[in-house]
């Protein structure tokens, strides 16, 4: 971990480098993307099953994109039933936390007219679930839910299946979230299929769920032609901790996010010479005992010390690097949680590690990566839902505010939409 101490300049210009850390695209990733989806929309299944071949190494025009209903109905029953009711519990938090988050509609009456608004899920809603170093049915529980409460009629998923397997428990989760299908294809081509449409793979209305950089920047692409939830990077941490803290804590906080990837961002913002001497012996004693030993090692040789001077500096600097996750390990971690503007999720206190935020608190755990907390939020029910704005006139509220309209449209030069009111309130349009 590099150390940085306040009011120092290198302290300030490393903070200043991690609040810019965002999602930044190499001129390999995006040349690849610009093929692929091109490619795909183009072309589609042929151009999507060479690339399935020839990244996941299967040939899914033999085996088939979409995995077989028998299939999914298999791997259920292999799935051990602990696994199954951890799945099963996991499902039921996070349905149960969504539907507060479901919005309805209004209408507003004044003299003469109505308007409203109406809110309506989505027609189809594309989840997409990462593979390679591991299964991960937390994100296709933490994707797909959210759409089927917001009323999402047809929620499908597309999972990296390297070799054309897709893992028995992501399959199980599938079948949890009961999502339409699942597909075998990933990466950007994954991305393209679901943005686009082919005759194998349907095109969706909004796609949700993280991925590598080839996969953020495929989103990232194709936001326009299809919704997407956000532009997720490498997963982070930022633990804020006082002299009261548990080392040992801390330090199981910070590598069970370091773990993801050697591109996860973890930091400790602290004003405790002693917590940060002591969460720096508990990483080396502990990083030895697990199992992604490399990974680690690579992600926690790039992460980031803060020593302030005081709490309230402690809050800025945590303010500024607004994190997916923040730890609060304080004395007083509410009190501290009501001066905090930025951050994807908090956990407070001691016995709330970020762990029970990725599988089973209820929370969603696709949270905005870079500092886009600043403005960013979890991924939930809204995004899968589009508003409709409603408007009723009748004559008389048309009569009294027609001189407003005609004002404003003459101002700025829309004669037409001034004769749009006019024809009405004159009584000159086309009757039949």
């Amino acid at each position: 971990m590099r150390w940085h101490r306040s009011g120092t300049a290198e302290f300030e210009g490393s903070l200043a480098r991690a609040e810019s850390r965002g999602v930044s695209v190499s001129e390999k990733v995006s040349a690849v993307v610009e093929e692929i989806l091109r490619r795909v929309r183009q072309e589609g299944d042929p151009a999507l099953a060479e690339y399935t071949r020839r990244f996941d190494r299967f040939d899914p025009e033999r085996k088939g994109f979409a995995v077989p209903p028998r299939e999914i109905d298999a791997a259920w029953r292999r799935v051990p039933a602990p696994l199954k009711r951890s799945l099963e519990l996991a499902a039921g938090r996070i349905e149960a936390f969504h539907r507060h988050q479901v919005q309805g509609g209004f209408g507003v009456s004044l003299p003469g007219a109505t308007l409203g608004q109406r809110v309506l899920p989505v027609a189809r809603a594309g989840v997409y679930v990462p593979g390679g170093k591991a299964a991960y049915p937390s994100t296709l529980l933490m994707n797909a839910l959210p759409a089927r409460v917001a009323g999402v009629p047809d929620v499908v998923a597309a999972c990296s299946a390297p070799g054309g397997k897709v893992p028995d428990v992501v399959l199980a989760a599938a079948r949890v979230a009961g999502v339409s299908a699942v597909y075998r294809i990933g990466g950007a081509q994954a991305i393209a299929a679901l943005a686009y449409g082919t005759r194998s793979v349907p095109r969706v209305d909004v796609i949700a769920g993280p991925g590598n950089a080839y996969v953020t920047e495929a989103k990232r692409r194709v936001f326009g032609a299809v919704g997407i939830d956000m532009l997720a990077g490498p997963s982070e941490l930022v633990v804020f901790a006082d002299q009261t803290a548990d080392p040992g804590f801390v330090a199981a906080d910070l590598l069970s996010q370091a773990e993801h990837d050697e591109d996860a961002f973890v930091a400790l913002v602290t004003n405790s010479r002693g917590t940060a001497d002591a969460v720096e012996r508990e990483l080396l004693r502990r990083v030895r005992n697990l199992s992604r030993k490399g990974i680690l090692r690579g992600s926690l040789a790039g992460a980031e010390g803060f020593l302030t001077r005081s709490r309230r500096e402690s809050l800025d600097t945590v303010n500024r690097l607004a994190p997916e996750h923040l730890s609060i390990a304080t004395r007083d971690p509410w009190k501290d949680l009501a001066e905090i503007r930025n951050a994807g999720t908090v956990f407070l206190g001691p016995h709330s590690p970020v762990a029970v935020g990725d599988y089973i608190a209820g929370i969603n755990h696709t949270l905005p990566t870079g500092g886009a907390a600043r403005f960013s939020s979890p991924l939930g029910v809204s995004d899968f839902l589009k508003k409709t704005n409603v408007v009723s006139y009748e004559f008389s509220a048309l009569r009294s505010d027609a001189p407003h309209v005609v004002r404003l449209a003459r101002k700025e030069g829309l004669t037409a939409h001034a004769e749009s009111v006019l024809v009405r309130t004159r009584g000159k349009g086309n009757r039949r």
